[in-house]
């Protein structure tokens, strides 16, 4: 079922839910996400049981009939999940493809052979954005964690001259670059079309990650200058094999969907006639399921088959992708019905009459309300799903590249300084061996410079285009 379909079967069957004022509202949204921010933060309930609690109460404080609001929240979980739950799938199974095959390895060990001295921060960027298109955040990281701290020990680097561009390279992709969970949901939220997304996506990525990255390590390691902690460094997953994939299939692979979903968008906006063959087939092979089912059946062969995987290998690598996403499509379900909740109570029709009274852009009232839900519950992916619910309904007469621009906006407010109660931020301080003090100053800093760069880079392209 498509999400078209999805959307007009949820707007068939669900009313709705109050119609309650202005003020009434205002009090309720505020409630639901002071209510999802608790218990995440203080009672460190599950993100899936908060934003599930977090919508009842919301539909209650609107005064909405219990039913009607238990309607909205599961239509609202059903259309995400049909939407993006098969792709986070799928990205899963080519993420664990690439690492236990030892194809990241191989990009890795390939990139840095080429690179030394001054160069070498700037390769750490290339390693973590290529690896980090098909990789969820934490992943990401697990993979690249053994190679920054042996680089930085092998080569005497600064950890933060080598671990912030890495890290950042991770940050821009989780944040900014389908098929993310973050992304596709605000994508689908919004009704963005996806390939222009991730081809302004990638224009607003680049320089972000420059300034984040590599320039910015410089400071950092003046601010934080410590060893890479011997304790932290484990094996890496090729270490155990007898071959791995090479160099250009894996590259080759990896880029597949990006490459396929991109190609839909320049063929879109250069054939512009539904009708004709060619944009036929480019809608059919571009479309992100077919894009990634594509990347994940020759990855088996390009990774698997050549790292010398069997059958049994290959299936238990797939097997073993999909259980660690169980939570995730849990919490993007749940932030799903948030949305619906948000919507059907009115709350987004509110923003929207109070909007046209502010002289705010709707793009940076996007950002803000992004960065706002962040700063409260930590995670970038509650902040992105909670904020594409409630500005949706900004997009209906938005261009479809101002709408892309509104996915991006949101995108960058979701990683705005992450504190103590993000997962990553504790994630970065054990591994690297850092104090709190001094994970603030490196890890929250770039992560506020990424926010506050893409948000820039989206404000200006708003401009222009």
């Amino acid at each position: 079922m498509t999400r078209l379909s999805v959307e007009m079967l949820a707007a068939d069957t669900v009313e709705p839910i109050t119609s309650a004022g202005h003020a009434q509202l205002g009090i309720a949204v505020l409630a639901g996400i002071a209510v999802i921010v608790l218990l995440i933060t203080k009672f460190k309930l599950h993100a899936f049981l908060a934003l599930t609690i977090g919508s009842l109460a919301l539909g209650a404080f609107a005064g909405a009939p219990l039913d009607k609001t238990i309607a909205s929240f599961t239509s609202g979980l059903g259309s995400t999940v049909a939407g993006v739950g098969v792709l986070i799938a799928l990205g899963a199974i080519l993420g664990k493809l690439l690492a236990d095959s030892g194809g990241a390895d191989q990009i890795v060990d390939t990139i840095l052979a080429k690179a030394g001295g001054r160069a070498m921060p700037w390769a750490m960027v290339l390693i973590a954005s290529v690896i980090g298109l098909p990789l969820f955040f934490e992943v990401g990281i697990v993979l690249l964690i053994p190679v920054v701290l042996m680089v930085a020990k092998r080569g005497n680097y600064s950890l933060m001259r080598i671990g912030i561009p890495a890290l950042a390279g991770l940050s821009v992709m989780h944040g900014l670059i389908p098929p993310h969970p973050g992304p596709l949901v605000a994508i689908d939220a919004v009704g963005a079309n996806l390939g222009i997304t991730l081809a302004l996506g990638v224009l607003v990525a680049i320089p972000t990650v420059i300034i984040a990255g590599p320039v910015f390590s410089k400071y950092a390691a003046r601010w934080v200058d410590v060893p890479a902690p011997d304790r932290m460094i484990p094996a890496r997953a090729s270490e155990e094999l007898e071959k791995r994939p090479g160099f250009g299939a894996t590259l080759a692979t990896m880029l597949l969907p990006v490459v396929l979903m991109l190609a839909k968008a320049l063929v879109d906006i250069v054939v512009d006639d539904p009708k004709h063959m060619v944009q036929r087939v480019f809608d059919i092979i571009g479309s992100p399921l077919v894009a990634l089912l594509a990347a994940v059946i020759v990855g088996m062969f390009t990774l698997g088959r050549a790292a010398g995987f069997t059958r049994e290998r290959l299936s238990t690598t797939v097997e073993k992708s999909l259980a660690p996403i169980a939570g995730i499509l849990l919490i993007v379900g749940a932030g799903g019905g948030f949305k619906q909740t948000l919507i059907d109570s009115g709350v987004g029709q509110m923003i929207l009459d109070i909007s046209k009274d502010w002289s705010i852009p709707a793009l940076l009232l996007a950002w803000l309300i992004a960065v706002a839900i962040r700063l409260a519950t930590g995670s970038a992916t509650v902040a992105t799903i909670s904020a594409a619910g409630l500005v949706a309904p900004l997009a209906a007469d938005m261009s479809t590249t101002h709408t892309a621009l509104l996915v991006l906006a949101i995108g960058a407010g979701s990683l705005f300084f992450s504190h103590v109660n993000d997962a990553g931020f504790w994630l970065v301080k054990e591994y690297f061996g850092l104090s709190v003090g001094q994970t603030l100053k490196t890890w929250s800093v770039m992560e506020t410079i990424i926010s506050v760069v893409a948000g820039g880079l989206v404000l200006l392209l708003s401009l222009v285009i």
